[in-house]
């Protein structure tokens, strides 16, 4: 099946040069194509150009854009989108002044998701779960990773890895697969971390391995969650299964987590509220992607990570969705490309190269997705006509995104 998108009024991301990630100012250089079309051969991109220079006439079918615009499609590296329930008692519990610690301290957050994730089926979480799938992708966004950690047992981690398992089996999207039952120190390991600590290394990460259910491990090296020197060693042994090291670090203080991540190889560190100039250095020369979270700063009335200080320092920039009921209860990845521009200063064209195919690399999936490149999966959408690239965050709620296209097939919201 060879399929012609045809009269696109401008092709936006392009890359052409192989690139797996792009940083500092090149982030800002997307490459752009006016009046062209697009051929989406047996579900890749099969080529693209100008229609002054000729459109294929051999096409199975034909995609009238109308003159809208077309994008890769999004690439979300850090949801939880597998939960059980909503928490908007706490919603107003922050709202009436309480921190995001004080809410953990009095049995919230992550602990209050794992008890209803604990009482849910796995039907029941796969149901939830594809609804916020279609929600999701009706929204732009072609790839998405998806981490366990509201289990915190190894029976209940196991439960939600199955479950993205059968979404990554049956959703249109491409899913990408993380174990995070170092997210918080169950309730029944209570004053006993070491002993948790014990447990994620030596039976659930085993059990994550045997079943194959993970691409990546992830711990939340934080101040009141995890210290470095227990991040390490899990992390290290999620590395001896075959699991690479992605890492929640610097939401909450100065943790040491992006120096850990670092050290350990791996190929994002999320979050980084709290960073500064050591962080970026260590950043600098790695294969480690920073990956930004500006919902969840937003949602929680956070500081906002040094992203320009980064920017300028030549680092390559993820943005991502952190979709999850506590801090970040969005996976509107446009939403987060704006936040981007309004509270941490990129620009547009920076936040959706940040929001594609650095997403993209921040997963391992940018040999195949993020980026407008011949060869590469055709995951895009269409607009309706914008007077500019720019416009597409500008006007960030007015309803811009047309058609929706995955793995060269048109998804229907």
């Amino acid at each position: 099946m060879r399929t012609l998108v045809d009269h696109i009024g401008c092709i936006a991301g392009i890359e052409r040069q192989g690139r797996l990630r792009l940083c500092g100012a090149e982030m800002d250089r997307m490459e752009t194509l006016e009046d062209a079309w697009l051929l989406v051969e047996e579900g890749r991109i099969a080529a693209f150009g100008r229609r002054d220079d000729g459109i294929p006439g051999d096409a199975d079918r034909r995609i009238d854009a109308r003159g809208g615009m077309l994008f890769p499609s999004f690439c979300d590296s850090h949801t939880h989108l597998v939960y059980a329930g909503s928490r908007e008692q706490e919603f107003l519990d922050k709202i009436n002044g309480l921190s995001y610690e004080e809410i953990a301290r009095r049995g919230g957050g992550i602990l209050n998701s794992a008890d209803r994730l604990h009482a849910a089926s796995e039907e029941e979480l796969y149901r939830t779960a594809m609804e916020r799938i279609a929600e999701i992708a009706a929204m732009g966004t072609g790839c998405v990773e998806i981490k366990s950690g509201y289990g915190l047992s190894t029976e209940d981690e196991l439960k939600m890895l199955r479950v993205i398992r059968r979404i990554r089996e049956t959703a249109p999207l491409e899913v990408r697969a993380t174990f995070l039952g170092a997210h918080a120190v169950a309730r029944a390991y209570r004053g006993r971390q070491g002993a948790y600590v014990d447990l994620v290394c030596r039976e659930m990460l085993p059990a994550v391995a045997r079943e194959g259910l993970a691409d990546f491990v992830d711990v939340f090296c934080d101040e009141g969650f995890f210290t470095v020197e227990e991040t390490e060693r899990i992390l290290n042994a999620g590395r001896a299964l075959g699991l690479r090291a992605k890492i929640h670090a610097n939401e909450l203080a100065f943790s040491g987590g992006v120096q850990v991540g670092v050290r350990c190889g791996a190929l994002s560190v999320d979050h980084l509220e709290r960073s500064g100039a050591a962080e970026i250095e260590v950043l600098r020369g790695s294969e480690t992607m920073p990956t930004l979270l500006p919902g969840a700063a937003f949602f929680l009335g956070m500081s906002n990570p040094p992203a320009r200080e980064m920017i300028r320092a030549g680092l390559g920039v993820a943005l991502a969705s952190d979709y999850n009921p506590g801090s970040s209860p969005s996976g509107n990845m446009r939403m987060v490309a704006a936040l981007a521009s309004i509270r941490l200063r990129m620009t547009p064209r920076e936040a959706l190269c940040a929001a594609t195919l650095n997403g993209a690399y921040a997963m391992g999936l940018s040999r195949d997705y993020g980026s407008i490149t011949a060869g590469k999966v055709a995951n895009f959408f269409l607009t309706r006509p914008m007077p500019s690239i720019e416009f597409f965050t500008y006007a960030y709620q007015t309803p811009l995104i047309d058609r929706v296209f995955l793995r060269g097939e048109e998804i229907v919201a």
